[in-house]
C-alpha cells in the first residue's frame, strides 16, 4: 500500500501562518510515500509568493509530485503572461511542469493545465494527452495509475482508455469523490479542496489522503478544526472488473 497526502490551492500571498503550521504538522505526522500538490501555488504569481511556496514544499515530506494552476500565471504582467506565462513558476518551484512518480505499486503522472488565454478554466493539447496516454500505455505491471491536474477538465477523460485509475485535481476549493464511467471504461475523480486559503467557500481548509493499493483505494479527507486538521470523512472504492464501486 501507498498513501499519497494531497493538497490543492495554496495560494501563497492569501494564507493565514497558523493553519499552515497546522498543516505542515499533520503532513508530516501521516509520513505519507508521496506528497502531491495540484496546483495554485501563489495568489498572482509573484516572485515572493513563488519564494514562500517553495520554503514550504521543502518543509514536506518527499518525493513530491507537484503541478502548476491557473493561479500561477500571471494576471496582471501581460507581456510575461502570454510570452513567459509559467516563467516565476519555472524559476522557483520546478523547470518541470509535468513531472511524475513510479515505482513498483503507483504511477503518478502530472499534466499542466495552466494556459496564458483563459483566466480560470483549464486546457489540455492533444500532444500532450498523446505523450502522457503513452506513458500511461508504457507502464508494466499492475501499478495504480494516478494522473495530477489542476482542473478537472472533461478533455482528462480521454485518458480512460490508455489505463488511468484515478484523476485527482483541485481548483473549485471544493472536496470531492465521485466514480464515472466513460464507454466501458470506470475512473475514480477525487478533488481537493483549498488547502491553505483564506478564500474558502463551503468548507474549511482541507486536504486529501489517499491509501492505494491494487484495486482499492481509501480517501480520507481532513479539514481544519480550531487549529489542527482533523479527519471528517472516510471513503473506500474498489475496483471489479472495469468499474470502480464505493465499499
Amino acid at each position: 500500500m501507498r498513501t499519497l497526502a494531497h493538497l490543492s490551492d495554496l495560494h501563497f500571498d492569501r494564507v493565514d501562518q497558523g493553519v499552515l503550521e497546522a498543516l505542515r504538522r499533520r503532513v508530516k505526522a501521516l509520513a505519507p510515500d508521496l506528497v502531491v500538490i495540484s496546483g495554485d501555488l501563489t495568489q498572482r504569481a509573484r516572485a515572493r509568493e513563488f519564494r514562500a511556496a517553495r520554503a514550504f514544499l521543502d518543509s514536506l515530506p518527499k518525493p513530491q509530485v507537484v503541478v502548476p494552476g491557473n493561479h500561477d500565471v500571471p494576471l496582471y504582467n501581460v507581456l510575461a503572461r502570454f510570452l513567459a506565462p509559467l516563467a516565476g513558476y519555472r524559476r522557483v518551484i520546478a523547470g518541470d511542469v509535468e513531472p511524475g512518480f513510479v515505482d513498483d505499486e503507483i504511477a503518478v503522472l502530472g499534466l499542466n493545465t495552466a494556459r496564458s488565454l483563459v483566466f480560470k478554466g483549464g486546457r489540455v493539447s492533444g500532444p500532450q494527452l498523446a505523450r502522457v496516454g503513452e506513458a500511461l500505455r508504457r507502464l508494466q505491471g499492475e501499478r495504480t495509475r494516478i494522473v495530477v491536474s489542476h482542473h478537472p477538465s472533461a478533455a482528462l477523460e480521454k485518458l480512460a482508455d490508455c489505463g488511468v485509475d484515478v484523476f485527482v485535481s483541485g481548483h473549485h476549493h471544493a472536496t470531492r469523490t465521485a466514480q464515472r464511467r466513460i464507454g466501458r471504461m470506470s475512473v475514480l475523480m477525487v478533488e481537493a479542496g483549498t488547502a491553505t486559503s483564506q478564500r474558502t467557500r463551503e468548507e474549511p481548509n482541507a486536504f486529501n489522503l489517499l491509501r492505494v493499493a491494487p484495486g482499492r483505494v481509501e480517501v480520507d479527507h481532513y479539514a481544519l478544526r480550531g487549529d489542527n486538521f482533523m479527519r471528517s470523512n472516510a471513503e473506500v472504492f474498489e475496483r471489479l472488473g472495469e468499474g470502480w464501486r464505493r465499499a
